[in-house]
């Protein structure tokens, strides 16, 4: 992306040559203010700032705002979709198992991508998408001093 991409919601959506409404822009700040959040979670946010608003115009807003890049999809297996805005580098998410929290996880190493295949099939590979599974340190320590254990 570039260095100089604009800061507000509203510049950004016209730049990416989006019309600016009321729903893109809160869809758009519940998914900064809400990083890794599903549509619903998206949607409960976005209800509370502008009032009433479809679940379709909400999955739109996000189909519309990943098309052009300005969130990210992410859909770990067995999982709804969940969207953020940290779009500019290829990191990578560790997801606990228990309670489902997601936090992202910086490459070990490079910008795009940061993991080399094997063998690329004659593919242009300009992205890799990790996810790495395990228990967050809450569900551990919850884990451990559960009465029975």
């Amino acid at each position: 992306m570039s260095s100089q991409r604009p800061t507000d919601a509203a510049s950004l959506l016209r730049s990416h040559g989006l019309q600016v409404t009321a729903q893109r822009l809160a869809v758009s700040r519940a998914v900064s203010g809400r990083p890794h959040g599903t549509a619903d979670d998206v949607a409960e946010v976005v209800r509370a700032e502008i009032g009433t608003i479809s679940r379709q115009a909400v999955y739109d807003a996000l189909g519309i705002l990943a098309d052009k890049g300005l969130i990210r999809r992410i859909q770990p297996a067995g999982s709804p979709a969940r969207f953020e805005d940290r779009v500019d580098d290829n990191h990578h998410h560790l997801i606990c198992r228990a309670c489902g929290k997601t936090v992202d996880v910086d490459c070990a190493v490079g910008y795009r991508p940061c993991l080399t295949a094997a063998k690329d099939s004659g593919y242009e590979i300009d992205e890799a998408e990790v996810i790495y599974w395990g228990r967050c340190p809450a569900c551990v320590t919850a884990t451990a001093s559960a009465p029975g254990d």
